[in-house]
């Protein structure tokens, strides 16, 4: 994240937009699949749809065109509004066409405006009509809109990290906006779109009692700049970061995916958990038209002695014991795991990517056994993949190199990842479909239900730019994203009932576009197994989504409790005499109790600001309303002073009474709901500790 000084750019913002109309309108939330009323709303999307996509008006959007800014001359531009037909009665689709007779060009803008939230979202498709290059087209900005709003005061940008494989991984961010400063958010290189230093779901907060909360479907490199304009106005600008390209006769590009959010309450979570559930009801991938739970995963090797690495020593003797010692142990998974390391390879498993053939000395009959196995306790079977990255002298280089795109440190032989390794070009649509057939024919014949794709280490903008030829940047990583998002949606087309989990060393790479097909299961490679970051991960993700997950190496209450989210993956030794069976089935017996409260409201207890520190404490609240009940988990850490917590619950109806549980004690307690609004002293005498608190409201 970067605050800039506003400058000239050559992309003035003009528009201003109209404030928010106050008609009333009902919607519905959706949790665990089920529909729930919520409290009303005061935006009309479908009256600021029909406002801002009309003749004579100047788009929420804006790009410049044989340099001139497009607020100039597209309403100039033969318009064309057109209702598509929409397989879900909640959703409205339109398409909103904006044409150039002269030079050929036609930007459509696919709308889809929702009924029951009060949201939309848009993606813009530029296309050359004619049998001629087009002028230069750059600095699409898929939104550039200025929000009014009818109080003056302080408008607070609410933000988070990416991902670096750290403790301050998703960390949450707050600027108070200033006249004339713009906050630029732009994930580093290429690799992903929630890398390191932005994520691409933020709130901006009005002085208003309301907001709007923003998320970008992008998996390259976007930004998105947010600026207070006036005491009453904030403006909002995003696209890719690179784009400057001319269009070649009958060729068509998209751009990033904008989806906004508008919610009024005087709480920002109001903005925070509508999002949550307008995720869950539309842009989670759904199966048989049913919501599925995210997995609890069970990994079938630790590794093992030097040399061995991540799974290069598993072989198909110990993965089988393993997945019959759980149904032994009554441990059962839902999903047994085999990560990176199962094909032919060098010393380390990085070194095997690209070939993608199974290692015969360890699987002599492939995989297919192991998998038949996992299906015989009742669970699913995962396997790790990363065939974007590929070695030199591996099968896939071998065999077409004409597919590989350079990566510029790649003759760098101290970063051992990297050296010797190129990027797979999925821009390149004959080696896209070549994949495709790979991986369909693979998980078929190997009986693989979970398909993992990993993205490491490569530096995606660095190779993309090599491929660019002049008057065309940015043309390569957007065959290279369009490639991407049509090579998943194939494998979803061909295997219906088909888990994608989307790993790029840890979650680099959540956005709209990804989520929509796709969950984080293993969302941080820090340090696997440090409990404290893993606290922090959830803290962060759930302000914005409710799918992800993480490893879980130990079985104390405070390790499982510190990796609690909606999905879980055991990396338990389960072979040692250390280990204890007893307490590992508590643990499955756990999180299959708490899984339902992520996917309700979340509520941060203790602030966005000091939460890496080993001296804090770090507390947040799931509440259910539809079932008027919820959990509290709360964390001391080990070198925290303080015994006690003083905690403000929300979500609650102050005129009711609850019932509290501490899971440890089992002491109950009862409380009014005002009392608990107000605050109620959580206590722990042990440090490292933690607290699992059960309330549900007494009828």
């Amino acid at each position: 994240m970067k605050k800039e000084e506003k400058r000239s750019n050559g992309n003035p913002r003009v528009k201003i937009g109209i404030t928010f109309i106050l008609i009333t309108l009902g919607f519905a939330e959706v949790t665990n699949g089920q529909q729930r009323p919520v409290a009303q709303n005061n935006i009309d999307v479908q009256q600021w749809l029909e406002e801002h996509f009309s003749e004579g008006v100047v788009p929420p959007f804006s790009f410049v065109y044989d340099g001139e800014n497009s607020n100039n001359f597209i309403k100039n531009w033969q318009f064309q509004a057109e209702k598509l037909k929409s397989d879900n009665p909640d959703i409205d689709c339109s398409v909103f066409k904006y044409s150039d007779n002269r030079s050929g060009l036609t930007v459509k803008c696919f709308v889809n405006c929702y009924k029951d939230f009060p949201a939309i979202d848009w993606v813009l498709k530029f296309s050359n009509r004619s049998g001629s290059n087009t002028p230069l087209i750059k600095d699409v900005r898929v939104i550039d809109h200025i929000f009014p709003y009818s109080q003056g005061g302080n408008f607070i940008l609410h933000h988070a990290k990416g991902s670096n494989a750290s403790a301050g991984d998703f960390m949450p961010l707050l600027d108070t906006l200033q006249i004339n400063h713009e906050i630029r958010m732009m994930p580093d290189g290429g690799r992903g779109s929630s890398d390191n230093t932005a994520f691409p779901f933020f709130n901006i907060e009005s002085p208003s009692n309301e907001g709007i909360m923003v998320a970008v479907g992008w998996t390259g490199l976007w930004y998105a700049n947010v600026e207070k304009v006036d005491n009453r106005s904030v403006s909002l600008a995003s696209g890719m970061v690179r784009m400057n390209l001319t269009l070649y006769p009958e060729e068509e590009i998209r751009t990033p995916k904008i989806c906004l959010l508008f919610w009024k309450g005087e709480d920002r979570m109001v903005g925070h958990n509508q999002f949550r559930q307008f995720v869950l009801a539309h842009y989670t991938r759904k199966i048989n038209g049913q919501f599925v739970d995210l997995p609890l995963s069970a990994g079938v090797s630790r590794g093992g002695p030097s040399p061995c690495n991540e799974f290069t020593c598993l072989n198909e003797s110990y993965a089988i014991a393993t997945i019959e010692r759980f149904k032994q142990f009554d441990i059962v998974p839902e999903v047994c795991w085999i990560d990176a390391g199962w094909y032919e390879g060098g010393d380390g498993w990085w070194e095997g990517v690209g070939n993608w053939n199974i290692d015969k000395e360890r699987f002599p009959n492939g995989l297919k056994p192991v998998s038949d196995a996992v299906h015989s306790i009742g669970a699913k079977f995962l396997l790790w993949f990363e065939l974007e990255r590929v070695r030199k002298h591996t099968w896939f280089e071998k065999e077409h190199p004409e597919w590989l795109l350079e990566y510029p440190a790649t003759s760098n032989k101290d970063d051992i990842y990297n050296y010797n390794t190129y990027l797979f070009d999925l821009g390149n649509t004959e080696a896209r479909l070549w994949l495709t057939d790979f991986v369909s024919d693979f998980l078929e014949k190997e009986g693989v239900d979970y398909y993992r794709q990993d993205f490491n280490w490569v530096d995606g903008e660095g190779s993309w730019k090599m491929k660019d030829k002049q008057g065309r940047e940015g043309i390569s990583e957007i065959r290279y994203i369009e490639g991407l998002y049509s090579f998943w949606d194939s494998l979803l087309v061909r295997f219906p009932e088909l888990v994608i989990d989307n790993c790029a060393s840890g979650g680099r790479r959540i956005d709209l576009e990804t989520i929509s097909r796709s969950s984080p299961l293993w969302r941080s490679d820090h340090s696997f197994g440090k409990p404290d970051g893993c606290q922090n991960h959830t803290y962060g993700l759930n302000f914005y989504f409710p799918l992800h997950g993480t490893g879980l190496f130990e079985s104390s209450a405070y390790d499982f409790r510190s990796s609690m989210s909606s999905s879980m993956v055991l990396f338990w030794d389960i072979h040692s005499s250390e280990s204890s069976i007893p307490q590992m089935q508590k643990c499955m017996r756990d999180f299959k109790r708490l899984r339902p409260y992520y996917y309700g409201d979340y509520y941060p207890l203790t602030g966005t600001e000091n939460l890496i520190g080993d001296a804090i404490w770090l507390a947040y609240q799931l509440n259910r309303p539809e079932q008027k009940d919820g959990v509290i988990l709360a964390f001391r850490r080990e070198n925290c002073e303080e015994e006690s917590l003083q905690v403000r619950l929300k979500g609650l109806d102050p005129q009711a009474d609850y019932e509290l549980i501490d899971e440890d004690s089992q002491i109950k307690e009862i409380k009014n709901g005002e009392e608990l609004l107000k605050g109620v002293t959580l206590k722990l005498k042990d440090k490292p500790g933690s607290l699992l608190i059960w309330y549900k409201r007494i009828p």
